[in-house]
């Protein structure tokens, strides 16, 4: 493992269902948190609709972009889940029924009803393509290397990923820290600045809050260092503290 190389992924939410606001998305997040531990940062989020042209353009230009290209969505059993013919077609490939998908899916819906035409395109692959093992629904992932196609429900979608924990490439995982605060942000913004330019490899990130008819933040430390983070948080709590802040450790 490359320790000092800083490796990325982004991730193409599909459906219209999301985009409607029918749908609120979860996988991002879950996605999003999975991926520091792996020591890969995520550097880009787009939704699409379930319309060929946009999923393939997305794809290939987030697998261009980044190391890994993570899709949620659109490869169920219905006639809207295009997402393995878009990916197919996007890299010039075919569409093939994968052998151990298939048994897979025969084996899960043996008492179930056996498996028909709709359940079978839930074995569909872009040609070559490898599986991702799925331990809820039987349907399996796919991997068409660096692109991994995962399901759009976030529990099986979960499942997928942790399926894949230890399997990618990375660097250290990026660890955070929070300190909560009834500090506005508008009266602390130079104190941030100065903690995070004063301690080289960390990110400090703010997030407001309007509650009990008080305004504060979270600050949110950010270090692929230990030693690092802890030092910049003490630091910035009793910066804070100096000017009448207190802060309370893991947030408000």
């Amino acid at each position: 493992m490359d320790d000092t190389r800083i490796w990325t992924a982004g991730i193409v939410v599909i459906g219209d269902e999301i985009l409607s606001g029918r749908t609120q998305d979860k996988n991002v997040s879950q996605i999003g948190l999975w991926l520091n531990l792996q020591g890969i940062r995520l550097k880009e989020v787009r939704v699409v609709a379930d319309d060929m042209g946009a999923i393939a353009e997305a794809v290939t230009t987030i697998a261009g972009r980044y190391d890994y290209c993570f899709t949620t969505g659109g490869i169920g059993p219905t006639h809207d889940d295009i997402t393995v013919d878009a990916i197919a077609a996007a890299f010039g490939l075919g569409v093939e029924i994968h052998p151990r998908a298939r048994a897979i899916l025969e084996a899960y819906y043996e008492t179930r009803g056996g498996v028909n035409e709709g359940r079978l395109r839930m074995a569909r692959v872009p040609a070559g393509a490898s599986l991702i093992e799925n331990r809820i629904s039987g349907a399996p992932g796919i991997r068409l290397n660096n692109v991994f196609i995962l399901a759009g429900v976030p529990h099986i979608a979960g499942q997928m990923i942790d399926a894949l924990t230890g399997t990618l490439e990375g660097g250290k995982p990026l660890l955070s820290a929070t300190l909560g605060s009834w500090a506005p942000e508008s009266e602390v913004a130079d104190i941030l600045r100065h903690a995070e330019k004063s301690h080289e490899g960390c990110q400090i990130g703010s997030y407001p809050f309007f509650r009990e008819g008080r305004v504060g933040a979270n600050f949110v430390i950010r270090s692929t260092e230990p030693d690092r983070l802890d030092r910049c948080a003490a630091d910035l709590a009793a910066d804070l503290a100096g000017v009448g802040f207190e802060t309370v450790p893991g947030g408000i």
